[in-house]
């Protein structure tokens, strides 16, 4: 994606962990850290707003013990969110 050369300035205070991630990313594909910070951006208005855990109380999951397992059953769902994220950073 390209932008006019002239765009408003923002600031972003972020951890320096996080910082240090961004500058990775940045140097491994060979552009600024705000373009990175740019493409981030579109990527996360891009996408449709959806409930955390939507999951939740949608019917019967067909597991018999899942009430009992609740917290092993949403660790994998975060899981695979934070897999599915990590991909799309990674892209």
């Amino acid at each position: 994606m390209r932008y006019a050369r002239i765009m408003p300035r923002t600031s972003v205070m972020l951890p320096n962990d996080l910082l240090a991630r961004l500058r990775h990313e940045a140097k491994r594909r060979g552009v600024s850290v705000a373009e990175v910070v740019r493409a981030a951006v579109e990527r996360e208005l891009a996408q449709p707003k959806r409930r955390e855990l939507s999951i939740i109380g949608i019917g019967s999951s067909g597991m018999p013990d899942g009430s009992e397992r609740v917290d092993e059953l949403l660790a994998e769902v975060y899981e695979e969110r934070d897999r599915a994220r990590r991909e799309d950073a990674d892209r």
